[in-house]
């Protein structure tokens, strides 16, 4: 989906550009040309933030921005893989090391919550770790099926 297709989706689906703008202090106008296509993307005015978060994440090479707008929404950013990284992977090796990632998890799990039966902010930082661990080596794997590494 384009930007402005996924902005006029999120506009039409919840509340309609009039109440938007007036939501952000702007006005109508604007969030209508926000739905629009872009005449030029490079041109100022009239692109919409989505192209604008973009343009940043791409001046300053950072994800930065994009990481922030998912914590916003608890949610988190999950970068997926290179293909270059997947296509050495071995079938029965790239499910083995799914496995040992998710039992890295659960060790933290156990290990957070063996001596009190809580989990404290540094235990929370290790089990999140170990999640974005599982994550990206399971997002390799994937990526590799779907790319089709494992077809002879």
């Amino acid at each position: 989906m384009k930007s402005h297709e996924v902005l006029k989706s999120a506009i039409d689906d919840k509340k309609g550009v009039k109440q938007v703008a007036a939501d952000m202090s702007l006005s109508a106008s604007m969030v209508y040309k926000w739905c629009e296509p872009a005449e030029n993307p490079e041109s100022a005015g009239s692109v919409n933030p989505l192209d604008r978060v973009v343009a940043i994440c791409r001046a300053t090479g950072s994800r930065q921005p994009v990481v922030w707008l998912c914590e916003q929404f608890d949610g988190y950013f999950v970068e997926n893989t290179k293909a270059q990284s997947a296509v050495s992977m071995e079938l029965l090796s790239g499910t083995r090391r799914i496995l040992r990632e998710f039992s890295d998890l659960l060790d933290a799990i156990t290990r957070s919550t063996a001596n009190d039966g809580r989990i404290d902010n540094a235990e929370a930082i290790r089990i999140r770790h170990e999640w974005e661990n599982l994550k990206r080596i399971a997002e390799q794997f994937v990526k590799a099926c779907e790319d089709k590494k494992f077809e002879k």
